[in-house]
């Protein structure tokens, strides 16, 4: 295989082919950001000059609301416009390989080959929140190499599935006729995150009444500002190219009216070696915490919005069963969770919690917290946390929100 000169030995090399749109650099670069040969960080400080001109749409939805059959027919339309497009389509992880379904990829496979489209699925490993770990590098690589949008579709998703916040400009939420009552519709907590709402399939019985509901939702939330954004309800068959052109418009008009590069906003610059203010003072609420000291969790790594914590099992953290008692992985988690919050200076009470497991610990085990936030408002911010062993192994994953006051710490 054919690489330019300096792609492995040094950040120049790889970076002129990236930003050359050289498709094999880019592909390169994002299989090292997946296998973890390159960190995302580093990756995003390197290209930090050249992002921010894609127009990042997020596409999400529940399993079968048609998401890679909409992102198909929006591939033909934006490329009937003159576009590059990029896509990035997070698979469920297969149980025997690990990789990529690539369900995604069969979908879309009519535009894989023209020259203005490039797309890469990518396994989510086992991620939750509906993203691959590694997705927001991607996006970055795929900003840095030219195109125009870069369309990230999420595995299907339920309701506390929102990480696509953090790293889409532009969020469409696919929903299939059928999609519940007034009420489901109304708590369903990933619709409140989109800039544009799809029926999917409208020409399938139950559309109207879907998109009925969405309509009945979107005048119940809270009136915005003057000027804000309005979010459209529209109706899309794919199949036919329905209502196809209208929801081009309608992310194209969002693009305008809120910007791009949103993901950039508050992203910290990879911090020089030496002394970090804001981890010394989240390290030193840590070890105010007689609980931690009793549990022998310690923090590791903080700064602002993220925080690693981790603990050696020993035998009292060891349940009846033989294996490491649920609420000492909840404690970790949550002590990462609260950490990373309250990182800013003032006290962040924890409102809502979520916590799912994917294996079980032992004694002398290793485990690793690492929280990130995933959204962040006057009020309300929103935390990721992965618990997994020394070597890597997923433990379990928790999602938190805080309440956000005023008020400082005491120490």
């Amino acid at each position: 295989m054919k690489r330019e000169p300096g792609f492995h030995e040094n950040a120049g090399g790889w970076v002129q082919a990236v930003l050359a749109g050289d498709r094999g650099a880019v592909a390169r670069a994002i299989s090292q950001v997946e296998r973890g040969e390159r960190e995302p960080a580093a990756v995003g400080a390197a290209l930090a000059a050249h992002l921010g001109r894609a127009h990042v749409l997020g596409v999400t939805g529940s399993p079968g609301a048609g998401k890679s059959t909409l992102v198909h027919a929006l591939l033909g339309e934006l490329l009937a416009r003159g576009q590059r497009i990029a896509v990035v389509a997070v698979d469920p992880s297969s149980p025997i390989t690990g990789g990529a379904v690539l369900g995604d990829r069969v979908r879309m496979g009519e535009h894989g080959a023209h020259p203005n489209v490039f797309i890469r699925s990518v396994a989510s490993r086992g991620h939750l929140g509906g993203l691959a770990p590694t997705t927001e590098a991607m996006v970055d690589i795929l900003d840095a190499a030219g195109f125009d949008t870069v369309i990230v579709e999420t595995v299907g998703a339920g309701q506390s599935e929102v990480e696509i916040m953090r790293v889409a400009d532009t969020r469409l939420v696919a929903c299939a006729p059928g999609l519940g009552d007034n009420v489901q519709a109304i708590k369903a907590g990933i619709l409140e995150i989109a800039d544009v709402l799809v029926v999917t399939k409208c020409d399938l019985p139950g559309a109207d009444i879907t998109a009925r509901d969405l309509k009945d939702m979107l005048h119940l939330r809270a009136a915005g500002a003057a000027g804000s954004w309005q979010v459209p309800a529209l109706g899309t068959s794919a199949t036919s190219g329905t209502g196809i052109a209208a929801l081009a418009d309608a992310t194209a008009a969002h693009a305008a009216a809120a910007g791009r590069g949103r993901r950039l906003q508050g992203r910290q610059p990879v911090a020089p070696a030496g002394d970090n203010t804001v981890g010394r003072r989240v390290k030193e609420l840590a070890a105010a915490d007689p609980f931690l000291r009793w549990a022998g969790i310690t923090c590791t790594h903080a700064d602002r919005g993220t925080a690693t914590v981790e603990v050696t099992l020993q035998p009292h953290h060891i349940n009846f069963n033989g294996t490491c008692h649920g609420g000492i992985v909840f404690a970790l988690a949550d002590t990462a969770f609260g950490l990373a919050a309250n990182s800013y200076g003032v006290i962040a009470a924890g409102i809502d919690t979520h916590l799912t497991f994917q294996q079980a610990s032992h004694v002398g085990d290793r485990l690793v917290a690492t929280s990130v936030e995933v959204s962040r408002s006057r009020k309300l911010a929103v935390y990721r946390v992965d618990v997994c062993k020394g070597d890597g192994v997923p433990v379990s994953s928790f999602t938190g929100t805080v309440y956000l006051t005023t008020k400082p710490h005491t120490i």
